[in-house]
């Protein structure tokens, strides 16, 4: 009797290990991650995210051969997983404007999302987005998602510098969690007595030939220390001809809040005076430039 007992007991136990393994297989063939395995690597959480990638997704889909003859990554993807509190589900129903598809906060739970990474122009674009219900259900799903460039305002950033991490191994998390992320370029005091400070994110920073690519954030002050107006703008600076344009900004005043920057050169370059602030800014990224070459060349291809 023990013996036929201890049969059929074995032969139970193989069925379980098979199916446990076969749905493995399936969740793996179909490409999706299981989103409640351990494996799963916690990037950070506030009140109403919680954001995760997972490691071993991470590949690298293309590359491209530089003037050295090495091939650099210029595509990789990788899927990432954000869980919701009932503000942060409302509010990413209101973004996606589907509250006629979800009008109750509390049925989403979690998102999975397959992104593609271009790192050369710290590029995102979500791929593949399924949000999913706490019965593990799929509630809403979202295809070919718009390119959107990363920047220190960006919900994205904590993805993007994990998963380039994973191929680039050049400290992008680190950079980004810095003490001296930002570095201050230039301060001026106007007739008025109000007061303009100009810094710039070093974790965006890049060379793409002469032109070094970063984003700035002007913040003007009046007598009294309050804020009168912000702009945070995306800049190729050409270093050598002591040159700059700007590709693309906001400004922000209390009246107006946040609005497009218009840049009263149409885009075009603009020659850096040696009399004006913003020559300090030139002298200090050619510094950093300089000191700091195989960071803003990390990409480069």
């Amino acid at each position: 009797m023990k013996e036929k007992f201890f049969s059929k007991l074995f032969a139970v136990v193989l069925i379980a290990v098979f199916c446990v393994f076969s749905s493995g297989e399936a969740a793996n063939k179909s490409g999706v991650p299981n989103p409640n395995a351990q494996d799963w690597y916690w990037l950070s959480s506030n009140d109403n995210y919680s954001k995760y990638f997972y490691p071993d997704s991470v590949k690298v889909v293309k590359k491209a051969v530089n003037d050295k003859g090495n091939a650099v990554p210029t595509e990789i993807e990788a899927w990432t997983k954000t869980t919701y509190s009932y503000g942060g589900a409302a509010e990413t129903i209101d973004n996606y404007g589907i509250k006629s598809i979800l009008p109750d906060p509390r049925v989403l739970s979690y998102s999975l999302a397959l992104l593609r990474i271009n790192p050369q122009n710290r590029t995102i674009q979500y791929a593949r987005e399924d949000f999913y219900n706490s019965a593990n259900k799929i509630i809403w799903s979202k295809a070919d998602g718009r390119v959107k460039e990363i920047n220190s305002q960006s919900f994205d950033e904590d993805f993007y510098a994990a998963i380039v991490d994973e191929v680039f191994r050049h400290g992008e998390v680190k950079r980004k969690n810095a003490e001296d992320r930002w570095i201050e370029l230039w301060n001026y005091t106007d007739e008025d007595g109000s007061v303009t400070n100009a810094t710039a994110d070093t974790t965006t920073m890049r060379l793409k030939g002469s032109n070094l690519i970063v984003w700035e954030w002007q913040e003007t002050k009046n007598t009294e220390g309050q804020v009168i107006e912000i702009r945070f703008m995306k800049k190729a600076v050409n270093l050598p001809q002591g040159t700059e344009r700007i590709t693309s900004g906001e400004i922000w005043t209390p009246a107006a809040k946040w609005q497009t920057l218009e840049d009263e050169y149409d885009g075009s370059y603009r020659m850096i005076r040696s009399d004006e602030p913003e020559y300090k800014g030139l002298v200090r990224l050619r510094a950093y430039a300089s000191g700091y070459s195989s960071w803003v060349n990390r990409y480069s291809i």
